[in-house]
């Protein structure tokens, strides 16, 4: 236990912010040695989202820059690196900049926030205004980054050609007046393309990027070295056509594998700090299980807000936090061009198996939409898949890397199976109409049917009422197309809750109980189911609601089998 627990930087990506608040640091910063011994002119690093990338871009920027405080890095590993220190920290001029905020429905609106991004950056440095080393053409040049049009939509005035040509022209600002090359930093520069692609401008974006950072990165004598950071790694063609500086390091790599995320040793030392040491295989089943190069990793994002909430309540389940919309999408995806191959290589995923593909780490956003095998790729980088083994070439066997993802996985595959099944509205009636009718053998088959076109969850490790659930919910969606019923689940109609209960609006009572066979003896798991019924008095809640006839179903489901018996 540490003498006086810190606060949990929940959500604080900003170095400085985080050490001047006492804030709880996993010390990352021999990043900046191994940066120093590895880098080429331009360093490219691909992590998922939430890994630490912001926040390790900002410890560069407090490590390097002209005026900032040393004491930033007091009793931190890197301090101890005294030549190091010596040489680089405060000896350079930085430019700093975010890209995630570049997005608009259109592109004159994401052009205009990459210029008030830029113009912001460009605005800390109000100093070369007056500068004695600049002549009046460099204060003029200086003057278009930061120029602010009153009349003008834009915060920024600045015209195209000031904007492709601004990172460069900073940074030959900034050499002139400090004599000392710059480093440029550019967070999330994926971000503008990502936007793009959705909002339907992504050409435009493109060439916009090119010539931006074709300026900054390949042309300009001013830079010391770059440091990029993104989800993706997009492909030479698309923007960074003619750069051949680049040093990329992607999660396949062998390089900087303990930079970002945190490592077993960095989750024991943090549990152990906040006296919670005995949820770490918890932790460890729920977040941990990327690999970056030959390192086993947790998703640091999810590590402490879990802790956050565990010293606030010790019977707190873990939860899904790390996952995001458009990951989500891409999964959507993935489900709706999928044929049956696919689907058995979801399921196979869902059981805790792991599925061969190629990776391709350079993609254009378009390529994501050409073929299936690309959205693997992608979800590879973004860290939804994770590689369990290097195979020969660019091929890799994937898994899920722990019970976060899987539980998205089976939340987007029961959305995707109800809007599957939407679609023949004939079919799924002729199956609802078998309940009411006490039809076992239509629905048992229909049922049977519905499972062998969807993608069934098995694997022991998934909790047994986390596979009723998936079964639950599907069946429910099934249900819900009934417009006229009146479908509840999981509502009080006993002395307990019941799975489904339905009321038609020719008054007939339907209580449905489901059941997880993990033993593969389903008639044994529906009479328990139907035992369950009677046992709770589910279906006096139907009888006091006036219902006329009462109707009791037990389904048992064991993998892609099912059995339906009614009382």
């Amino acid at each position: 236990m540490g003498e006086v627990r810190k606060k949990l930087p929940i959500g604080i990506d900003g170095f400085e912010k985080l050490r001047t608040n006492d804030f709880y640091y996993v010390d990352k910063t021999l990043f900046i040695k191994e940066l120093l011994q590895n880098w080429g002119e331009v360093n490219l690093f691909t992590r998922p989202r939430r890994f630490g990338k912001s926040l390790n871009m900002s410890m560069l920027k407090a490590f390097f820059e002209i005026g900032s405080d040393p004491e930033l890095f007091a009793g931190l590993k890197i301090v101890q690196e005294k030549e190091l220190c010596e040489e680089y920290m405060g000896k350079f001029p930085v430019i700093s900049i975010s890209l995630k905020s570049v997005d608009g429905l259109k592109y004159e609106a994401a052009a205009a926030a990459l210029r008030t991004v830029i113009g912001n950056e460009a605005g800390r440095f109000r100093f070369l205004r007056e500068s004695a080393k600049l002549d009046e053409g460099d204060k003029n040049s200086y003057k278009q980054l930061v120029n602010v049009e009153i009349k003008s939509d834009a915060r920024y005035a600045m015209s195209d050609a000031a904007l492709i040509d601004s990172l460069k022209t900073l940074s030959q600002l900034l050499e002139k007046h400090y004599g000392k090359k710059v480093i440029l930093l550019i967070d999330e520069y994926d971000v503008p393309l990502d936007k793009a692609f959705q909002g339907g401008y992504y050409d435009e974006m493109v060439n916009l990027m090119r010539n931006l950072l074709g300026n900054a990165l390949k042309t300009n004598d001013s830079l010391y070295f770059a440091v990029l950071t993104g989800c993706l790694r997009i492909s030479k063609e698309s923007i960074f056509t003619g750069l051949n500086n680049m040093n990329v390091m992607t999660i396949s790599d062998p390089y900087f594998c303990d930079s970002f995320g945190f490592t077993e040793d960095e989750v024991t030392e943090l549990l152990n700090d906040y006296g919670l040491s005995g949820f770490h295989d918890t932790v460890r089943d729920w977040y941990d299980g990327y690999r970056f190069g030959g390192t086993s990793v947790y998703c640091p994002w999810d590590v402490i807000k879990y802790t956050q909430i565990l010293l606030k309540d010790k019977e707190a389940e873990p939860e899904n936090y790390w996952a995001n919309t458009s990951g989500n999408d891409l999964i959507c995806r993935l489900l709706k061009k999928a044929n049956q191959n696919t689907r058995n290589e979801v399921e196979q995923l869902l059981n805790s198996g792991t599925i061969t593909k190629t990776i391709r780490q350079e993609l254009t956003y378009k390529d994501v939409e050409d073929s299936i095998d690309n959205i693997w790729s992608v979800l590879y980088s973004t860290g939804y898949l994770t590689c369990r083994r290097k195979l020969s070439g660019k091929q890799m066997e994937l898994a899920l890397p722990n019970r976060e993802v899987r539980e998205l996985f089976i939340e987007l595959v029961k959305n995707w199976f109800e809007e599957t099944t939407r679609a023949d509205s004939a079919r799924i009636n002729r199956f609802c109409a078998a309940f009411p009718a006490g039809d076992t053998d239509t629905i048992q088959k229909m049922l049977g049917d519905y499972l062998w076109d969807s993608i069934s969850v098995r694997d022991t490790a998934v909790r047994t009422n986390m596979k009723e659930n998936f079964y639950h919910g599907m069946l429910l969606g099934l249900l819900r197309s009934q417009g006229s019923w009146l479908v509840r689940s999981n509502a009080v109609t006993g002395e307990g809750y019941s799975d489904i209960s339905i009321q038609t609006p020719e008054r007939t009572g339907i209580v449905i109980e489901l059941k997880y066979a993990n033993d593969g003896k389903l008639e044994t798991a529906c009479m328990e189911a139907l035992k369950q019924i009677g046992r709770k008095k589910y279906a006096e809640g139907l009888k006091r609601c006036g219902t006329k006839k009462i109707m009791k179903y037990g389904i048992a489901f064991c993998e892609k089998e099912c059995m339906v018996v009614m009382a």
